[in-house]
């Protein structure tokens, strides 16, 4: 473990410093989609050598070195087993090779792109591809004032990416090499992209977190869904625990936002998820839900927009959508957080989980929010609420909290509460969710017990009794930390101390009348 973490380590210091050093006239966070982009561009290139140099079982074959005439003849059943197809003279080691003398490389760049982009037309995996490489914008101006400067700093950002260490000591797996370094990448542009940062990436402690909550006691997962998937943040950490065990599971996401639509589909690609085995949509899932065929997920992990506004009650229609007209009401206007707790309520399988991080208003806002709220707890939907820590969330300061969902709850008609609300350590100017913090809040989860200062079992009618509040801190007792003082034994020193003071005072007296 500790090589481990010490090889992830060095990976991240690498990948820091060749941002770091990218950057220039462009933002971070809007620079990130050319070192994303390569990154992308380098994984399918070297994905698509290793599978035709396998194939081939030659020691001195290599694709790369082969003629795109030849190459043409493994097209059709690249396209078919890959997904996509790059001619060798489009693979990003040799564009990379002669970028430095290559005087129309942003040419050359857009060129392969739509290339590899085409090569899917017609094929089950063309919509996987469409627009992956739209926000590597080649003529961007503000990569330099001319062609010459911009495509020097194109190449600049091609050799910086084939000089990452991806493929050699992390050979035995233990580090997701392309995908880890997407992953810290966000990471690292969403804690310094300020506000927006949050829409992009959920931290991988709270992605985590929501997966095995989501994946526990159920086995048979086999579709996994996000309604508001970012960058897919949440699907991977998905991945990355029940997926182990199942090459069958198939992901499932849509996303408002063209940019981050994009990163999530990428993220896919990255962490070596075929294209039959995702499917990422783009669109607003409010009012034009895009899996409704799909479902039902049998596990849901999703940290929607918190207080977006959408049409509520001026659209006549959505009062009648089989997703919102079960609880009577819609969400308000202002806040649509519960339209979104809704919708994933009816995409859940009957023996499936869902894990939502939700604004911690939902819970006891009063209104049309309460009236969804006495809808779920009534039909005993509500199984866990989570308060989390504060400033866990890039751009977001206040405690956010996690709301679990089951639509057959095997043990009881009761909501279990925890308080985690101190269960963080600090870091940076961040807190963050440590293994032990992650562990005591999955274990007393999955327990299902109470436990002094930090959880309580209450039945669903006492709930309800209770204006159907939902907050933690109104049933969970804050452990009183401040020292106990004992009054009597203060006095007897206060006196104690008094007493010697005057005799120091005495003492001092017969001193100066001796002088």
């Amino acid at each position: 473990m500790a090589n481990y973490n010490q090889e992830r380590e060095e990976l991240h210091k690498t990948i820091w410093s060749i941002a770091d050093d990218l950057r220039g006239a462009i933002g971070g966070w809007e620079f990130k989609a050319y070192v994303l982009g390569a990154i992308f561009y380098r994984y399918i290139s070297e994905n698509m050598t290793k599978y035709i140099n396998a194939l081939q079982g030659e020691d001195d074959f290599d694709y790369a070195q082969m003629t795109d005439a030849d190459a043409e003849e493994a097209r059709e059943q690249m396209v078919e087993e890959k997904g996509y197809f790059i001619l060798p003279s489009q693979l990003f080691c040799n564009v990379t090779q002669n970028a430095d003398n290559d005087e129309n490389l942003n040419e050359t760049l857009s060129k392969t792109f739509r290339a590899i982009e085409a090569s899917a037309v017609g094929t089950p995996s063309e919509e996987k591809l469409k627009g992956l490489f739209s926000d590597f914008s080649v003529d961007n101006s503000q990569l330099g004032n001319s062609v010459n400067m911009r495509n020097k700093l194109l190449a600049k950002v091609l050799h910086k990416i084939a000089d990452m260490d991806l493929g050699h000591k992390y050979q035995d797996n233990q580090i997701d090499t392309f995908g880890d370094a997407y992953e810290f990448l966000m990471q690292m542009y969403a804690s310094q992209a300020g506000k927006s940062g949050g829409e992009f990436f959920t931290p991988q402690e709270v992605s985590e977190l929501l997966a095995r909550i989501a994946s526990h006691e159920n086995e048979n997962i086999r579709k996994v869904y996000d309604p508001a998937c970012g960058s897919g943040s949440l699907l991977m950490k998905f991945a990355k625990t029940a997926g182990k065990q199942n090459d069958q599971l198939k992901y499932y996401g849509q996303e408002i936002n063209p940019t981050t639509y994009n990163l999530c589909r990428i993220n896919m690609f990255l962490h070596n998820i075929e294209p039959d085995k995702f499917d990422i949509q783009l669109g607003d899932t409010l009012h034009e839900p895009l899996h409704i065929d799909d479902a039902p997920f049998d596990a849901i992990v999703s940290n929607p927009p918190y207080s977006t506004k959408w049409d509520g009650k001026d659209n006549p229609i959505l009062i009648n959508d089989e997703r919102y007209a079960p609880a009577g009401v819609l969400a308000p206007k202002s806040a649509a957080d519960l339209a979104f707790t809704m919708h994933m309520l009816y995409h859940l399988a009957e023996s499936g989980t869902a894990a939502i991080v939700e604004f911690p208003g939902v819970l006891y806002r009063g209104g049309d929010e309460q009236k969804i709220r006495q809808y779920l707890v009534k039909n005993n939907y509500v199984d866990t609420i989570i308060q989390l820590p504060a400033n866990l969330f890039f751009g977001v300061s206040i405690a956010t909290c996690i709301i679990v969902l089951k639509k057959s709850k095997k043990a009881d008609n009761k909501i279990l509460f925890i308080d985690a609300s101190n269960e963080y350590e600090h870091r940076g100017n961040k807190n963050y969710l440590s293994i032990e913090n992650r562990n005591r809040i999955f274990d007393t989860f999955c327990n299902r017990k109470e436990i002094e200062y930090f959880s309580k079992l209450l039945a669903n009618d006492f709930i309800l009794d209770n204006d159907c509040n939902l907050s933690v801190s109104s049933y969970i007792e804050k452990e009183d930390t401040r020292e106990i003082v004992n009054i009597d034994l203060l006095n007897q020193q206060v006196k104690q101390t008094h007493q010697k003071v005057i005799e120091k005072c005495e003492e001092l007296d017969m001193l100066i009348k001796t002088l």
